[in-house]
C-alpha cells in the first residue's frame, strides 16, 4: 500500500512540504532551476539519470552509477520522492515518468510525479525559491528490480506471445513517419499503437484516471496475466505508459524494452512491420 499516490498535485505538495521524509527533485537544468523552484527542491537534472551505451541513447545507468547519484541527492529506502520537471512538451512530461521509473527500479516504492509539473505551480502563483538546496549525502543500498528490462532477443522470443506495445505516435507507428532514431520505418510486427502523448491534457496535466483506465484497457486488454512490452524511440515514451499501466492502473506483468526502435531497427535480421495497424 503505497503512503503517497503515483501522481500528486500542487496543493498536495503544498500541503507536504514541511515533511521531513519528502524529497522533492527538481529534473530541469541547473539554470532553469537556480531562476526559481519549488523551496527545498533538489536540482539533479534529468541527464543524471541516463546515459548513452553500444550507441542507444536514453539507457538505464549502471547501478553503480545510479546509486551514487540517488545517494548524493540524499535519498533514502524511506523516502517520500516527488519528480518535477516542466510541462511544456510531451517529451518533457515524459521524463518524469523516465526518472521516477528508474528510481522504482532501484527499489523505492514511494514515487510520484507532480502533476502538471513546474509549470503549473507557477501558473498558480506558487511560492519559488531561488536559493539552491544542497541535501545531505546518504549510502543508498538497496535490491533493483532485475525483470524489469528487457533485451530485444527477449522481445523477439516473445512475438506472438506477449502483447507489445508502441507507445509513439501514430504516424510513427504506422510508417508515414521515420523515427528520427530508428534506421527503418515502422513498428515491431504485432505491436499495438498507444500513443503516450494522449496521456496529457493540454495544460500538462494527466488525464484522469478513469479515462486512462479505458484506454489501456480498449488496447491492451483488462490487468491480468498477460506480459505487457512497452516500447518507442529510444525509451522516454515507453516510460510514461509503464508507470501508468504499473503505478496506477493495477497491471503486474509489465516489461520495459529499453532499446526500444532505436536498437531494434538497426538490426537487419530482425523485421519491421509498416503501413498497417495491429
Amino acid at each position: 500500500m503505497r503512503a503517497i499516490t503515483p501522481i500528486v498535485s500542487t496543493d498536495w505538495l503544498r500541503d507536504n512540504l514541511g515533511n521531513l521524509e519528502l524529497i522533492v527533485i527538481d529534473i530541469r537544468s541547473f539554470q532553469e532551476y537556480q531562476a526559481g523552484h519549488i523551496p527545498d527542491a533538489i536540482n539533479v537534472p534529468f541527464s543524471s539519470w541516463t546515459t548513452t551505451r553500444n550507441e542507444l541513447s536514453l539507457e538505464l545507468p549502471d547501478k553503480t552509477d545510479l546509486f551514487k547519484t540517488i545517494s548524493t541527492a540524499g535519498i533514502k529506502t524511506s523516502s517520500l520522492v516527488i519528480i518535477v520537471n516542466k510541462a511544456d512538451n510531451s517529451f518533457s512530461l515524459a521524463d518524469s515518468n523516465r526518472v521516477a521509473d528508474t528510481l522504482l527500479y532501484a527499489g523505492l516504492d514511494e514515487v510520484a510525479i507532480l502533476d502538471g509539473g513546474h509549470d503549473k505551480w507557477v501558473r498558480e502563483a506558487r511560492p519559488l525559491s531561488c536559493e539552491l538546496t544542497k541535501p545531505e549525502a546518504v549510502e543508498f543500498r538497496n535490491e533493483v528490480n532485475k525483470t524489469m528490462f528487457v533485451s530485444k532477443d527477449y522481445v523477439r522470443r516473445q512475438l506472438g506471445k506477449s502483447v507489445i506495445l508502441d507507445a509513439r505516435d501514430a504516424d510513427v507507428y504506422f510508417g508515414l513517419t521515420k523515427d528520427k532514431d530508428a534506421a527503418r520505418a515502422g513498428h515491431i510486427p504485432g505491436a499495438k499503437c498507444l500513443p503516450a502523448s494522449w496521456v496529457w491534457n493540454v495544460d500538462g496535466t494527466y488525464r484522469n484516471i478513469d479515462e486512462l483506465r479505458k484506454m489501456s484497457a480498449g488496447v491492451v486488454g483488462e490487468p491480468g496475466s498477460q506480459e505487457i512490452i512497452v516500447y518507442c524511440g529510444v525509451g522516454g515514451y515507453t516510460s510514461t505508459w509503464w508507470f501508468i499501466l504499473t503505478q496506477l492502473l493495477g497491471y503486474e506483468n509489465v516489461k520495459f524494452y529499453d532499446g526500444s526502435v532505436q536498437d531494434w531497427s538497426r538490426d537487419t535480421n530482425v523485421p519491421m512491420a509498416i503501413y498497417r495497424w495491429e
